[in-house]
């Protein structure tokens, strides 16, 4: 199937390593010119560098840290520049889950669940809010929120509750912006497939709760995304997509 992406102009945040960084190279692949942005200006121009090699595309790293808005406001305009406009903006950045043990509620600290909801969360509105009147004045675009299957399940509580405000912001914004021309949706990822030997017993403990025998990898996630971003997807808007490939238990209709 051809996504129809050959031209388009793609911001990714969170895009110098993991699921983002998988997101810009398949974007990239379809013919898609990227920005991508992250904190650590040394992993991005490593990733920028690798991925224009790769793709044989224009990708271009940017540092940005989502939680001051005249560093977002800088990014979205720098982007928008190189880029001569913006067509696709993914938010992908976010504190890293599934490092250590979530917190339990004596451990919950308002610095804990402020910073957090902060990065990921009003981060992706602010990244929206500047992105979206690009598009809009094309009549185009699509927003992709990164969230995570903590909003479909108890455990971590604040991962619980910043995956959910995802889910609620892109449900927001999809009936706002849709007359618009712009979708947004929201892909909600399990925790990738990592492959170092330290992860071997983590990984298989959570694959036996997977139906399909294995944890999803960035780039099949990335695969997903590269349809939502797509003109393919037109049909799609307002909605959650989960690709941790099926977790066993609950029904969600």
């Amino acid at each position: 199937m051809d996504l129809q992406l050959e031209g388009k102009r793609a911001l990714v945040t969170g895009g110098s390593k993991g699921i983002g960084r998988a997101i810009a190279r398949q974007l990239a692949l379809e013919g898609v010119d990227v920005v991508i942005a992250a904190r650590n200006a040394a992993e991005l121009a490593e990733a920028a560098s690798a991925l224009a090699a790769e793709t044989g595309r224009r990708v271009i790293g940017h540092a940005v840290d989502t939680r001051l808005d005249d560093s977002v406001k800088a990014l979205v305009a720098q982007a928008a520049k190189v880029l001569g406009g913006l067509d696709i903006l993914v938010n992908a950045a976010g504190k890293p889950g599934g490092q250590a043990p979530p917190p339990k509620l004596a451990a919950i600290t308002d610095a804990l669940f402020w910073d957090d909801v902060d990065v990921k969360v009003m981060g992706y509105l602010r990244m929206a809010r500047e992105a979206a009147p690009y598009m809009a004045a094309q009549g185009w675009g699509r927003i992709i929120n990164i969230s995570g299957l903590a909003a479909r399940s108890t455990g971590s509580t604040i991962g619980s509750m910043r995956n959910v405000a995802v889910a609620a912001l892109s449900k927001n914004l999809a009936d706002e912006l849709g007359p618009q021309g712009i979708n947004v949706t929201v892909v909600r990822a399990a925790r990738a497939a990592a492959g170092g030997k330290s992860e071997a017993q983590v990984e298989a403990g959570m694959a036996s709760n997977v139906t399909i025998g294995r944890l999803v990898d960035a780039a099949e996630v990335a695969d997903i995304v590269a349809f939502l971003a797509s003109p393919r997807s037109v049909a799609i808007n307002g909605d959650a997509i989960a690709c941790g490939g099926g977790i066993r238990g609950a029904i969600h209709y």
